[in-house]
């Protein structure tokens, strides 16, 4: 079985399952972006957590802003899903932070990390005010609170602060994906990121540590596992329309190098 750690108090095993797929945030292009889409019926996404959680996964995460996947974990939760649910916040569609916080909590997230693009931005103006109110909220009702952010810079600031239980931090610096600057992933963006999860004392999230796709696997988790501190977990989007059991493959993948490793 994968090694279950202490996640701020929760107990999480070192693989996390993400939900890019699911809403079609491929990172590659627009053709790839509509395959997956067109996959990830809300059945399928179901029985994708399903196929999760008997290979020995217990989280997920996902966004709050796909109408597709929130209804999928709206069902999901409504009949008793076992997957523990981390949910990335922002409020494009909600009037403020707070709405959508109120959403992912009365939902059934057990935490909750606010989208590195508004991350960012705060960093950009150093106004660390509307930060923490949306932390403090967050808190005050009951959920472990994280941040996610695409530069390094940005979440060294926000650990300077000390307001966030956890990080969320990509290997790859693409915020340009979110500014409609287009796909920039570049390698040399990695080991600034590791150096910052191994700096930050707090447990930390590793995600697109297979640069959406463009690394083989089993590289990207032996590379990751190394790089990060032993309490910390990453986060994989799993698209069964590659291959059906990718989920069940890369659980397998990552016992084996966990156990290796030991």
């Amino acid at each position: 079985m994968l090694p279950i750690v202490d996640f701020c108090g929760l107990k999480i095993r070192r693989l996390i399952i993400g939900a890019n797929p699911f809403g079609g945030y491929s990172h590659q292009s627009k053709s790839r972006d509509a395959e997956m889409i067109a996959y990830h019926t809300v059945e399928r996404i179901h029985e994708t957590w399903e196929r999760a959680y008997a290979a020995g996964l217990n989280t997920m995460i996902t966004n709050n802003e796909t109408p597709r996947v929130m209804q999928a974990v709206s069902e999901y939760f409504s009949t008793g899903g076992s997957l523990q649910w981390i949910a990335q916040v922002n409020n494009r569609t909600k009037t403020d932070m707070h709405a959508s916080v109120d959403e992912v909590v009365q939902l059934g997230c057990k935490a909750l990390y606010f989208h590195g693009g508004r991350v960012d931005r705060l960093f950009a103006e150093q106004d660390e005010e509307p930060l923490r109110s949306w932390v403090s909220y967050a808190k005050s009702l009951g959920v472990v609170v994280g941040v996610a952010a695409h530069a390094p810079k940005a979440h060294l600031w926000v650990n300077s602060l000390d307001i966030a239980d956890f990080h969320a931090v990509p290997f790859f610096n693409c915020g340009s994906l979110h500014e409609g600057s287009g796909l920039k992933f570049k390698l040399r963006d990695v080991p600034a990121a590791t150096e910052c999860i191994r700096t930050i004392s707090k447990p930390c999230i590793g995600y697109k540590i297979m640069g959406a796709g463009r690394i083989d696997p089993r590289m990207a988790f032996e590379h990751a596992f190394d790089q990060i501190k032993p309490g910390d977990v990453v986060n994989v989007g799993m698209h069964r329309g590659d291959k059906d059991d990718m989920v069940e493959e890369n659980v397998a993948l990552v016992e084996e190098i966990l156990m290796r490793n030991e």
